[in-house]
Formats: C-alpha cells, structure tokens, sequence
C-alpha cells in the first residue's frame, strides 16, 4: 500500500504551513537554542518528534477500529475533529503578534532537554485531539489497512516538523530576531493557519463513512 502522490503533497503542505505557525512547541525550540546553542534545539525538535510518535501510534490503534465498526462513531469523531478545527481556526484568525520572550538559563544537558521535549508533547492533549481530527482525513479505506496509513502519515507530519523545527533551531538567532521586529509576518501565518484549519474542518465535515 502507498499513498498516492497528491495525498502525499498535500499533506506535507499542510504540516508544513502547521508546524510554521508560532506556538508553545517551536516557540520553546527557538528559546532553548537561543539560550543553550544549536545543538540543544535540535534535541529539543528530536524530544518533541518522539512525543509525535506516541501520539501517531495512539490514533493509528484506536481511529482505525472505529471507523470500521460504527457508523455512529465515526458521525461523532468527525463532527468534535471539525468543531475542534474550527476553534483553532478562530483562536488563529483571532491572535494578535506577541514577541518571543527568552527564558532563564536553566542550565539542562542535552539528554534532559530531548526529555522535557517528549513530556511537554505527550503531556498535551491537544496534539492527541488534534491528530485524531487531522491524520483520518487523509486515509482512506479503499487503499488499505487504515492503521498503515495513519502511521505512514504521521511519519510524514513527523519529516514535516524535523525539517521546520530543525531549521528553527539553526537559525534560532535570526528568526527571534524576525519574530521580534515582524508582527506583521506573524499575524499572515496566524491567517493562513487559520484558512488551513477552516478548510480541514470543512472537509471533515464532509467525509463520508
């Protein structure tokens, strides 16, 4: 089973243009290389990418049994995935540009950063109802096995936040600094975020058993 290649384009694309949205996870990886040097971003991106893989292999075990046997189920998953969607739809279209504040120096080795990444990932909520909302979407069940294709997709959400939150991570002092004297350039990513979460919301909406 492959996925096809416009499957595959798209929602690369989308996580893409989701993983460059400012938020608490890439937020944290711009501070913690700013503050502790290249290196300790990259751990910090390889922390939070593990907590990633928890969450895929949670949705991948559980979505692919409900959608196959009931009808009612996949009613109410897909009508809170798009409600969820449309909340962070406004929560985006609502936010206004906040400058990145630097933490304190606290000092962490690399092995606790790649730590603190896993638990402040595993530990949200959010990501596991928004990857029940988001990976579904995108599988299909005449393809194959759904579980196969939530976890291929979760790995390609997985490349999509390495290269985004890596690059952060590389580039931590220049995009601070863009981030800082910017508020424009977050407000237009806090907007195409939000037409991303809207359409998503949308099309879930719309999905039929």
């Amino acid at each position: 089973m492959v996925l096809p290649v416009e499957t595959v384009v798209t929602f690369f694309t989308a996580s893409v243009i989701l993983a460059l949205v400012p938020g608490p996870d890439n937020i944290f990886v711009l501070t913690q290389s700013a503050l502790h040097g290249r290196v300790s971003g990259l751990w910090v991106t390889l922390g939070l990418c593990t907590g990633l893989v928890v969450h895929t292999t949670g949705v991948a075990l559980g979505v692919a049994v409900i959608f196959q046997v009931s009808a009612m189920a996949f009613f109410l998953l897909k009508i809170v995935g798009g409600c969820y969607l449309l909340y962070l739809a406004w929560q985006a279209f609502r936010a206004s540009a906040t400058q990145t504040v630097s933490g304190e120096d606290c000092g962490m080795n690399w092995g606790r950063l790649y730590r603190r990444g896993i638990i402040m990932n595993v530990t949200n909520p959010k990501v596991s109802i928004f990857f029940l909302a988001f990976l579904p979407q995108f599988a299909d069940p005449v393809r194959g096995p759904l579980t196969l294709q939530i976890v291929m997709l979760g790995f390609i959400f997985i490349i999509a936040t390495v290269l985004i939150f890596g690059s952060v991570a590389l580039l931590a002092g220049t995009i601070g600094e863009w981030l800082n004297t910017s508020p424009k350039a977050q407000l237009v990513l806090n907007k195409v975020a939000g037409f991303v979460f809207l359409g998503l919301a949308l099309k879930l909406m719309a999905t039929r058993q």
